[in-house]
């Protein structure tokens, strides 16, 4: 078992709450602790969110990392020799 001690203000809303939808304040607080642990558990990371469009908009490039250094040099030259 276990024992929650909510603030005033949230007290009183809970007991709002469970007039008006006819539960107890118990079940209402098992109803949004399971959402939020189901959230928590369908929770995904920056890797996970961004996956479907990794390379989605590519260069065009099928292989760029194989003339990685060559590009790069290419874009410091013509950064600092605009001409």
């Amino acid at each position: 078992m276990t024992t929650v001690r909510l603030p005033l203000e949230m007290e009183q809303r809970l007991q709002i709450l469970s007039i008006s939808k006819h539960k107890s304040k118990s079940d209402i607080i098992k109803e949004a602790l399971e959402l939020f642990l189901k959230n928590e558990n369908e929770e995904k990371d920056s890797y996970e969110l961004g996956l479907e469009y990794f390379g989605k908009y590519g260069s065009g490039n099928v292989a760029p990392d194989k003339n990685y250094k060559k590009l790069v040099k290419e874009k410091i030259r013509a950064k600092h020799n605009p001409h």
